[in-house]
C-alpha cells in the first residue's frame, strides 16, 4: 500500500487508484447513515474519492501510514468537515466509476447500524469479505470446479446439517468424504484470500494481525 500510494508512475497511480477504487462502499455507507439521500451520498463519495486521489497525486496530503482502512476514515472525517462542494476539477488521472449496487447493499448489509462509523467499518470489513469469494470463485471456475464451489459456498461459514453432505454428494455425482475434503480446503484458500485482502491495506504483520482482530470483531457484532 505505501508502495502505491507514494509512487509517481503510472504503475504505482494505478495501483492506488484501485485500492480507493475497492473501498466506494464503506464511504458511501458512512455518508449515507449520516442521513444524506442516495443521490448526494454518491455524488459525495465521489468527490471524495476523487479529491484523495488528486491530492495524493499532487503531493497534497502525506501518503498513508498504517492501516488504510483508519486512514480512509480518517480523511474523510476532514473532507466532511470542509467545503466538499469545493473540490479541484477533474484530474485526468483519476478514472472512478461508481458500484451499481452501493444503495442495494446499503440497505441490506448497513441501514441498521447505530451510527455513520459503524456503517463504514461494517463495510470496509464486508468489502474485504465480498472480494474474498469473488476470486474464491473465480478460482474454482478457472478449475473447472464452479459447480461444487456453488453447492458448498453457502457452507464455508457453518458445517451443513445432518444429511447435507450426502444432498449435495448426490447432486455432484461426488462422495461425501470428497466434499468434506473439498469444503476444507475452500475454507483455507478463503481465509488467505481474506489475508491477502487484508495485507494490501497495511505496511507490516503487525497491523495485518490487528486488521484481522477487527475483522472478526466486527463480523461477530453483526450477528
Amino acid at each position: 500500500m505505501h508502495t502505491a500510494s507514494t509512487s509517481t508512475d503510472t504503475d504505482g497511480r494505478g495501483a492506488l487508484a484501485e485500492l480507493v477504487q475497492r473501498y466506494w462502499y464503506p464511504v458511501y455507507a458512512y455518508v449515507r447513515r449520516c442521513g444524506h439521500a442516495p443521490a448526494i451520498a454518491r455524488d459525495i463519495t465521489g468527490s471524495f474519492l476523487k479529491h484523495l486521489m488528486h491530492a495524493f497525486h499532487a503531493d497534497q496530503v502525506g501518503a498513508p501510514r498504517g492501516d488504510f482502512r483508519r486512514y480512509l476514515l480518517s480523511r474523510l472525517h476532514a473532507f466532511l468537515g470542509s467545503d466538499w462542494k469545493e473540490t479541484p476539477a477533474d484530474d485526468p488521472a483519476v478514472e472512478l466509476s461508481a458500484p451499481a449496487d452501493l444503495e442495494q447493499r446499503f440497505e441490506r448489509d448497513s441501514a441498521s447500524a447505530t451510527s455513520p462509523e459503524e456503517a463504514y467499518q461494517r463495510g470496509f470489513a464486508l468489502e474485504v469479505i465480498s472480494r474474498a469469494f469473488k476470486r474464491l470463485r473465480s478460482e474454482a471456475n478457472r478449475a473447472g470446479h464452479l459447480t461444487m464451489y456453488e453447492a458448498l459456498q453457502p457452507h464455508l461459514a457453518h458445517d451443513p446439517g445432518p444429511g447435507e453432505y450426502e444432498a449435495i454428494a448426490q447432486q455432484l455425482n461426488s462422495r461425501p468424504l470428497a466434499l468434506v475434503v473439498a469444503l476444507k480446503r475452500l475454507r483455507q484458500r478463503f481465509r488467505e484470500l481474506v489475508g491477502e485482502e487484508l495485507a494490501d491495506t497495511v505496511t507490516s504483520a503487525e497491523e495485518l494481525a490487528t486488521e484481522q482482530d477487527a475483522l472478526h470483531a466486527v463480523l461477530v457484532g453483526m450477528h
